[in-house]
């Protein structure tokens, strides 16, 4: 019969949030421990702070030794913003044109 008990790897007793374990058993039958790692609640959105979806979520010092496209999204503000904001933006930018586009007719217009 195998022994169930094991114990904690390093010189920290506590099983604290940052020093969570568990056992594991090996191929050959003994019990571990084995570190559980804090999971991240990943990257948000810069504007309606949501998360952004298609972006891993990492630790903030380990997205340097990921590649590019898991970081990033292949679009404007891709990583950053969501896309519904991206679009609230080019909504607004465009009828900010078309706004000042129509002043200068109406003024046109009027000076006649």
């Amino acid at each position: 019969m195998t022994d169930n008990r094991w114990t904690r790897v390093g010189r920290h007793p506590y099983n604290t949030r940052q020093h969570k374990a568990k056992g594991v058993r090996t191929p050959g039958g003994t019990l571990k421990a084995q570190r559980i790692y804090k999971s991240t609640k990943g990257p948000k959105c810069g504007d309606c702070k949501s998360p952004l979806p298609g972006i891993k979520h990492f630790r903030s010092s380990k997205y340097h030794a990921t590649k590019k496209r898991e970081r990033t999204v292949s679009r404007a503000y891709g990583g950053a913003v969501c896309a519904s904001c991206v679009k609230a933006r080019i909504m607004r930018a465009f009828l900010l044109e078309e706004q000042k586009a129509v002043k200068k007719v109406l003024a046109e217009r009027a000076g006649k």
